[in-house]
């Protein structure tokens, strides 16, 4: 008699196996079009970027539609990543004009935005979060339903994007004008804080429905009780006069000495 492969043995470890050369090629594929602007849809990745502000749910159908059609949840399209990273630039060195930084301060200043709070905290995210959902959210815990890592990084780009036009961007015109969010009194930190309110609120939302989306995991609305302590802590943050936007500001000045 012939011996037969056990599913809890080699043939595991095989499809394993097989799984990990699979993610890889994909991981490839989706680098290697970095290098191909003809490759990449940006008008499909400015759409999703439009939607994520006014009806994130609609990107997340396409994730569904790309899981259908490409057998992955994650994006095979790195266009979006692109977008976000101008959007990056762009606004950090916005953010080095309105704090009167020279070129190299502001130079240094894009590194470290760049590297470390986008590249650096958002594989952090992207893994604690990937960690998490296939520990513990899992409906049905197995090797043939899982959270991709790239996925659990793509939902963490679409949350970041809000965050970063509203605290980055928006927020630029507030600083040292309008309302004059720099300093210490009651109008500017309000409003300044506000804007905190409503960035991280978009990334919590986002953050929701993106693991929201998917079929196999089960209590994701564990994911919505960090807005009872950001309540909170607005409440407070305005009730006491604490200035976020005045500590990012000196962060920032203190990061390029």
């Amino acid at each position: 008699m012939l011996p037969t492969t056990s599913p809890y043995t080699n043939g595991a470890l095989g499809s394993r196996d097989a799984a990990r050369h699979t993610a890889g090629a994909k991981r490839y594929k989706y680098l290697r079009r970095m290098l191909h602007l003809k490759q990449m849809d940006f008008e499909f990745a400015m759409w999703q970027m439009l939607y994520l502000f006014t009806s994130p749910q609609r990107v997340y159908r396409n994730f569904h539609y790309r899981k259908q059609t490409k057998d992955q949840w994650a994006r095979d399209d790195p266009a979006f990543l692109v977008l976000l990273s101008i959007w990056l630039c762009v606004s950090t060195i916005g953010f080095g004009l309105v704090l009167d930084m020279g070129v190299l301060e502001t130079l240094k200043l894009l590194l470290w935005v760049v590297f470390v709070d986008c590249i650096g905290v958002g594989l952090l995210i992207s893994t604690l979060m990937w960690v998490i959902t296939n520990k513990y959210l899992l409906k049905h815990p197995s090797r043939n339903f899982d959270v991709e890592w790239g996925y659990s990084f793509d939902v963490h780009l679409n949350a970041f994007y809000p965050l970063l036009v509203i605290l980055h961007f928006l927020q630029l015109f507030f600083i040292n004008h309008i309302a004059v969010i720099n300093y210490d009194w009651f109008p500017g930190y309000f409003i300044g804080n506000t804007f905190w309110l409503i960035s991280i609120s978009y990334y919590l939302y986002i953050t929701f429905l993106g693991y929201n989306a998917l079929p196999f995991l089960n209590n994701t609305v564990v994911l919505l009780y960090p807005f009872a302590l950001l309540g909170l802590l607005y409440v407070l943050s305005v009730s006491l006069g604490w200035n976020f936007t005045k500590g990012l500001c000196w962060f920032y000045k203190f990061r390029v000495q």
